[in-house]
């Protein structure tokens, strides 16, 4: 059965959908923030990795319009806020998709991801020292997967969920240790799940939105406490969604992006942010432009938000939108 909205026909299961969202989404408090669109990328991508060592953006992997069912990698590029420009910095050894990438003392790390411009997962760790400008690899990742999700805590990466090469999804949780140069096992995340993003607050690991077979507008929620090995569940995020980024900031988690394939496929514009202290959801701005693949990281308090496919599916773009958080709106949120 079909109905109407405004002049599209659509499910009636989508339309009772659309209406719940809208009621729980009436619930959530917004808060300010404003957005700009700064210098783009130097070409378009989607489906890439980001990260900060607090005064650049580094972006690499992913694809490109040309790069679709090709094999060669991709220039990995850096970002300076301070002049609002970008410059190229190295290339990767091998092409890689939906990786995941962190900064860690003085050092780039690329986690996992997709050979070239497949969906074959691999263990790979690549390692980038930005002093010596030259690229090493690390012991592989014990469960080769893509789409997974990276946070740094305590000095050691930890890397969650993902895809399996047999198409499953999988809630392992993996860690490595830089003094160690050695990876061990975690309690693994309970809701099985890839193309979801994790951030770090306090001594706990955020771990939010995603997708499995089942859907790809997962609203799910868990976070993973350090101290106890153990994990623990969060308020849904108040939209639905895959292909996500978050970052955090302060107290704060952000989320931006994503899309679906349910019912309908689209992308999504929505930043929302999540306080764990109060285990509650705010809404913000929009951002100017929806989409998925793409990533965040923050500088100086600013929060930048990188690349992404505009449409669902191989779209692409070269965005750069900036988000200034309204700090007033922070310190009254913290009485």
């Amino acid at each position: 059965m079909t109905v109407w909205h405004g002049k599209t026909r659509v499910p009636l299961a989508f339309a009772i959908g659309a209406l719940i969202t809208t009621a729980v989404l009436a619930q959530v408090p917004t808060v300010g923030g404003t957005w700009e669109t700064l210098a783009p990328m130097p070409d378009r991508r989607t489906e890439v990795s980001v990260t900060t060592d607090g005064e650049r953006l580094f972006v690499l992997g992913g694809f490109t319009p040309r790069l679709v069912g090709a094999s060669a990698p991709l220039p990995v590029y850096s970002y300076d806020p301070a002049t609002d420009t970008w410059s190229r910095l190295t290339d990767l050894p091998d092409g890689v998709n939906h990786a995941s990438l962190v900064y860690l003392d003085g050092s780039l790390y690329v986690v996992g991801g997709y050979r070239r411009a497949t969906f074959r997962p691999v263990d790979r760790l690549m390692i980038y020292g930005l002093a010596g400008g030259e690229w090493r690899e690390g012991p592989p990742l014990p469960t080769a997967r893509g789409a997974l999700a990276v946070a740094v805590l305590d000095g050691r990466i930890h890397a969650i969920g993902g895809e399996l090469a047999n198409g499953n999804n999988t809630g392992v949780h993996e860690i490595y240790d830089p003094v160690t140069n050695s990876w061990t096992s975690a309690a693994p995340m309970p809701t099985v799940r890839n193309h979801h993003a994790a951030a770090t607050v306090g001594n706990e690991i955020i771990v939010i939105a995603g997708r499995n077979g089942q859907t790809s507008t997962m609203t799910v929620n868990e976070i993973y406490g350090a101290s106890t090995d153990t994990w623990r569940t969060g308020t849904d995020v108040p939209t639905g969604r895959s292909g996500v980024a978050a970052v955090s900031l302060g107290r704060f988690v952000y989320l931006f992006g994503g899309e679906q394939f349910t019912v309908q496929t689209g992308t999504f514009d929505e930043a929302e942010r999540y306080d764990p202290a109060a285990n509650s959801w705010a809404r913000l701005p929009n951002m100017p432009t929806a989409r998925h693949g793409l990533g965040a990281a923050v500088v100086d308090g600013l929060i930048y938000v990188i690349s992404g496919g505009p449409t669902a599916g191989f779209a692409f773009s070269d965005l750069n939108e900036r988000l200034t958080p309204d700090t007033a709106n922070q310190h009254r949120d913290q009485q």
